[in-house]
């Protein structure tokens, strides 16, 4: 049981790390220019972030999906909120493809961490789409964990330990990946990303709207993967 947790955990732990938005190139400008301890403070207050989203959210959503975890239309609302969250990403993308690097990170002394601490924290706060991804896992995620508190708690712990952990391994790269991230090649990732959002959301329509049928493709993948 837990250990299927860990392995969905894993996934969007990954995915989470990927997803290239402003905090995303903030920390790697902090960790080429100011460093290590620096990058990592910026971090943190990233992931505080994403704990008061996850909070929110499910404090907000935990009597509905109480309610209504068996129902499929559940799969259909979640679908549809992550396609379109995914369409829209893809339209901004494309608006804002000239100006996707105007992150001031030069301001803030390297020595200061509570300051580094409170920029990655307003950075992610600020940003509703955060808060919308996070909303749209919760209502996907926490009825397949049959509304338990204990894994609840283990799986999103998991997933933001494993996006800590991956934010780690690009603090530590930072400066190969900051040469590499050129605008066209960024506005192609977050392109990528926005197509397996809409993928993603897709999937899990096809949950809501034939349920049977998505159940017989799983069984048939996990019997492959096993």
């Amino acid at each position: 049981m837990y250990l299927e947790d860990l392995r969905e955990a894993i996934i969007i732990g990954l995915f989470l790390a990927i997803l290239l938005g402003p905090a995303f190139f903030a920390l790697l400008e902090t960790a080429a220019i100011k460093g290590f301890r620096a990058a990592i403070s910026f971090d943190l207050g990233v992931i505080f972030a994403d704990v008061i989203f996850i909070s929110i959210a499910y404090l907000s959503t935990n009597k509905l999906l109480d309610k209504i975890k068996d129902d499929p239309s559940l799969f259909i609302f979640g679908g549809v909120l992550l396609t379109a969250y995914g369409v829209i990403s893809l339209i901004k993308e494309k608006k804002s493809f000239n100006d996707q690097r105007a992150i001031d990170v030069e301001l803030i002394n390297k020595h200061n961490y509570f300051k580094l601490f409170l920029k990655g924290f307003l950075l992610n706060f600020i940003n509703i789409g955060v808060l919308g991804f996070w909303l749209t896992i919760i209502i996907t995620i926490t009825p397949q964990l049959e509304m338990d508190q204990g894994r609840i708690i283990f799986f999103f712990s998991a997933v933001l330990f494993v996006y800590l952990l991956a934010d780690i391994l690009k603090i530590l790269l930072a400066k190969t990946l900051k040469k590499k991230l050129t605008p066209t090649r960024i506005y192609n990732l977050k392109r990528i990303v926005s197509i397996l959002m809409i993928i993603f959301g897709g999937v899990l329509l096809s949950k809501g709207l034939f349920p049977s049928s998505a159940q017989k493709i799983q069984n048939r993948i996990e019997k492959v993967a096993s």
